[in-house]
């Protein structure tokens, strides 16, 4: 059977570098964690007791490769950086169990989360969802993947993000309120999983605002590396 013919061309599908490798992982969706780092919670007004984790989306063309520059985006006086260690995962279900679950990663990399922190706080004062805030373009640049047949599953490390050369965020993975097979299992009780998604797994303290020009650099020790420029 030939393939279906579209009424318009079809979307480019978003494609992350793997590290060392001319090969690219293809993205499905992308999910990110809400407040997975006690201090942070302490830091946005929050208890940050263990209650259960909270999801939300954004979309795979918001992926910004590494090596592009990120526009400061429309509409906003107060975009924030988040830094925040990223999950990509090569198989996926429902209901997985936490003992399975890095079974489903293919590899890790940094990230940011930038967002549009005053219409998220906005539509927060409102009820309103929060897409205006977080799922707009270019708001997620992400590091090449690194496979984990070759770095292995760090539940420790120190992650860190710099704004024009100070240091503004530093914790560790260790840090997380919600570990990453717990994340993938809680995440999967929601939704089913799938072979390219890509998890966001939440920001240490220290969060604040960029300006057009700023240097940006983040990483995760042992793992990957960024730099973004604000243009």
């Amino acid at each position: 059977m030939s393939d279906p013919v579209t009424v318009i061309p079809l979307p480019q599908p978003a494609l992350l570098p793997v590290e060392g490798s001319a090969e690219h992982f293809p993205v499905r969706r992308v999910y990110c964690v809400g407040r997975n780092y006690a201090d942070h919670a302490i830091e946005m007004g929050h208890d940050p007791s263990r209650e259960p984790p909270f999801f939300f989306q954004k979309n795979a063309d918001n992926l910004l490769p590494a090596g592009k520059a990120f526009p400061y985006p429309p509409l906003s006086s107060d975009v924030h950086y988040e830094v925040e260690c990223v999950l990509a995962l090569k198989s996926g279900g429902a209901n997985i169990k936490a003992a399975d679950a890095l079974d489903c990663i293919y590899g890790y990399a940094v990230g940011i989360d930038f967002t549009r922190r005053d219409l998220q706080g906005e539509a927060k004062k409102l009820g309103r969802p929060w897409e205006v805030g977080k799922a707009f373009e270019h708001s997620a640049p992400v590091s090449s993947i690194i496979p984990a047949s070759r770095l292995g599953h760090p539940a420790e490390g120190k992650i860190w993000l710099e704004q024009n050369g100070k240091r503004v965020q530093d914790c560790d993975l260790n840090q997380m309120i919600w570990k990453v097979p717990e994340i993938i299992a809680e995440l999967s009780k929601l939704f089913t999983l799938a072979p390219g998604d890509i998890i966001m797994t939440g920001t240490p303290a220290g969060v604040g605002a960029v300006a057009r020009g700023d240097r940006i650099n983040c990483g995760i020790d042992g793992v990957a590396t960024l730099s973004v420029e604000v243009v």
